[in-house]
């Protein structure tokens, strides 16, 4: 008997004419998804195959097998090691220095009423506002005048661009936190910086995860500021590598290592999203505990 309310109860739940009307939705999106689908296995069956292969569409037949040294070529002589490298580096610093930044930053705007307070948010969202190609030219007017090239300049560009995004980011999840963290703290003996990151920093780690892959998604796949200032390939990150390959396809036709290096550059996002989506799902619909 209970079986069969459990059964009347949970068919009950299912609201068919809601369902009925979401149909479309579900139809574009599943259509969006096959062809994404489809896509990434055709690239990743061509980063396996011979450029005759390609050509000639026969790339699932895999007729001289799998040509595994596809990626050693394009790790090594194609100097995607090197730009993997890069990316890698000025993503993980700009990713650390911007929460550093940003965190305190965010807790104190939303916590503290200041003078200034609304003005430096309001500057925050103008920040976000301009475009990159905007500053693009006195940004490199300054630094070609001052010689300052290298690293340490995209980092710092990078670092810069991404401080507003993610302060606006937290400002939210600080101000969602109930009060009763701090005077708990207060109570203890804490400071008001001790506080921030013993209690209020690691009640926030959903939102942190989420905007650090949002960052490093940013840095990662960022291409117009690299091309401008990347002057040498110890300095190039992956997007402008991928298009320094693909120029020189005219010259070694090797288009196997090509896709290849495709894969090589896609993975680490890819990976981050598979491995970390209930955290980015968390960060995006979560918050604390109101106050």
């Amino acid at each position: 008997m209970g079986k069969r309310n459990q059964e009347k109860q949970y068919k009950t739940k299912i609201n068919w004419k809601k369902e009925a009307s979401l149909l479309p939705g579900y139809l574009i999106l599943t259509i969006w998804v096959a062809f994404t689908a489809a896509f990434l296995c055709w690239i990743l069956g061509a980063s396996f195959s011979t450029s005759r292969e390609i050509f000639t569409g026969t790339v699932f037949k895999f007729e001289t097998g799998f040509h595994f040294e596809n990626y050693v070529n394009a790790w090594t002589s194609s100097n995607v090691s090197v730009f993997f490298g890069n990316s890698l580096l000025y993503a993980a610093v700009t990713c650390t220095v911007v929460i550093l930044i940003a965190a305190p930053a965010a807790y104190v705007l939303a916590r503290y009423t200041f003078i200034g307070n609304k003005g430096i948010k309001t500057s925050l969202i103008l920040a976000m506002s301009i475009p990159e190609v905007m500053i693009i030219m006195p940004i490199y007017s300054l630094t070609a005048a001052y010689h300052i090239r290298g690293r340490i300049l995209l980092m710092t560009l990078y670092i810069m661009l991404r401080v507003p995004f993610t302060t606006t980011y937290l400002l939210n999840f600080f101000a969602s936190l109930s009060r009763s963290y701090e005077e708990a703290a207060a109570i203890d003996g804490c400071t008001p910086a001790q506080a921030f990151w013993k209690i209020m920093f690691p009640l926030i780690q959903p939102a942190i995860v989420t905007v650090t892959i949002f960052n490093f998604m940013s840095v990662w796949n960022e291409f117009f500021m690299a091309l401008i200032f990347a002057t040498s390939t110890e300095t190039t990150p992956v997007g402008v590598g991928l298009l320094q390959i693909v120029n020189g396809m005219k010259y070694t036709g090797d288009y196997g290592g090509l896709f290849a290096a495709v894969i090589i550059v896609f993975l680490p996002t890819f990976l981050l999203y598979i491995i970390l989506s209930e955290k980015i799902i968390a960060g995006v619909t979560g918050g604390g505990v109101k106050g």
